[in-house]
């Protein structure tokens, strides 16, 4: 008798743990405030081929060895 009584206790307190996580400031706490969004750091190549003056550099290079530009 005590343990579907330990059972529907446990289940009640699941569904108000993740109630509460859903709903962190209770009820009648309105919409959670927005959040600032993060500033954006400048976009940067993430490779060497993906850097605009160090294509440029090897161009130059390559001119300059070669005398003609590579195809």
């Amino acid at each position: 008798m005590i343990v579907p009584v330990l059972l529907v206790v446990a289940v009640i307190v699941v569904v108000l743990i993740l109630r509460a996580t859903k709903n962190p400031g209770g009820l009648g706490s309105g919409p959670r405030p927005m959040r600032r969004p993060r500033p954006q750091r400048p976009a940067r190549p993430l490779a060497p081929d993906d850097d605009p003056e160090f294509l440029r550099e090897l161009e130059r290079r390559a001119r300059r060895d070669d005398g003609s530009k590579n195809a």
